[in-house]
């Protein structure tokens, strides 16, 4: 999300340049392989700047997965910040990032956030087009629940094989939303109900943004934080430490110990921190040491 320098018109550097092969490395030598972007990442500077990877690095391309997403639009003369899941945004936008990244195809494409004007024929047609075209391989979503999902797949013939949310120890409202049923609190959940559920059930790969919560719990200031956050930071400490691990690692392993396998996208450009998630996959957290962080961030007890 940050590859490419600030969110402005700036031109791209040698240094952007150098620091998009450092993350790629760092990632590949974790074994990540699957790269996320949108075409609103710094201005569509990020995918440029990684589209001067491929090209200066010749067989990488084949080794990984690409996967970008479109919808958003910034304001501009004539309108303000707006979605937009019309044919000619979505195809326009496509080829926008096929050009940014110098590549033929993108392995996944999603669409960023809902758009209340979207027509599930237009962006069905839309799938079609792309997928006959050899432009975009697999299709999904980002930030849909549930009934936004199934509307949209009753019109297309391609199934949605992504859904990525806002999930992690800072943000739990996905897990509140079902511990909260019959309880008055659940009335204030922000997360689409059964959301969670119809992705498993649909075999609809799951992908955390933000799961790291930009280091809240892995070294970033924690002043002015509220008490549930520096507790829940002070735990993850004392668990990396038992566990000899990385702060980073524990945020992880607690998301992905969740039997819906969640995807973390880790986001982070700094290669330290993406090295210091290595160790998510190894550790074991017991379903105690689980429900120690889940209470600690929710600040109070389960009903």
């Amino acid at each position: 999300m940050h590859l490419g320098g600030e969110w402005n018109t700036s031109p791209l550097t040698g240094e952007h340049v150098k620091r998009a092969h450092e993350v790629v490395d760092a990632a590949l030598s974790l074994g990540i392989n699957l790269f996320d972007h949108a075409d609103i990442y710094t201005m569509g500077k990020s995918e440029q700047v990684f589209g001067q990877v491929l090209k200066e690095r010749p067989g990488l391309r084949e080794r990984i997965l690409l996967q970008s997403k479109c919808g958003i639009r910034f304001a501009d003369e004539g309108a303000p910040g707006r979605y937009d899941f019309s044919r000619e945004h979505i195809e326009g936008s496509v080829d926008g990032i096929l050009s940014r990244l110098g590549v033929e195809f993108l392995d996944i494409l999603l669409l960023h956030r809902p758009d209340p004007l979207m027509d599930p024929e237009e962006v069905a047609d839309s799938f079609r087009r792309l997928k006959a075209s050899g432009k975009v391989r697999h299709f999904g979503v980002s930030n849909m629940s549930a009934g936004q999902l199934k509307l949209l797949r009753a019109s297309c013939d391609e199934p949605l094989v992504v859904n990525q949310l806002e999930m992690g120890l800072e943000r739990i409202d996905w897990l509140e939303t079902g511990v909260l049923v019959n309880q008055a609190a659940g009335a204030h959940s922000g997360f689409p109900e059964g959301t969670l559920e119809h992705c498993r059930l649909e075999r609809i790969q799951l992908q955390a943004w933000g799961p790291l919560a930009q280091g809240l719990y892995s070294g970033r200031s924690l002043e002015g934080q509220s008490e549930p956050v520096r507790n829940t930071a002070a735990l993850v400490g004392r668990l990396a430490e038992a566990k000899q691990t990385t702060r980073e690692a524990i945020v992880l392993a607690w998301l992905m110990k969740h039997p819906a396998a969640i995807q973390p996208v880790i986001g982070s450009t700094d290669p330290r921190r993406i090295a210091a998630c290595a160790d998510s996959v190894r550790v074991q957290l017991t379903r105690e040491e689980w429900f120690s962080l889940y209470v600690s961030s929710r600040g109070t007890r389960l009903p």
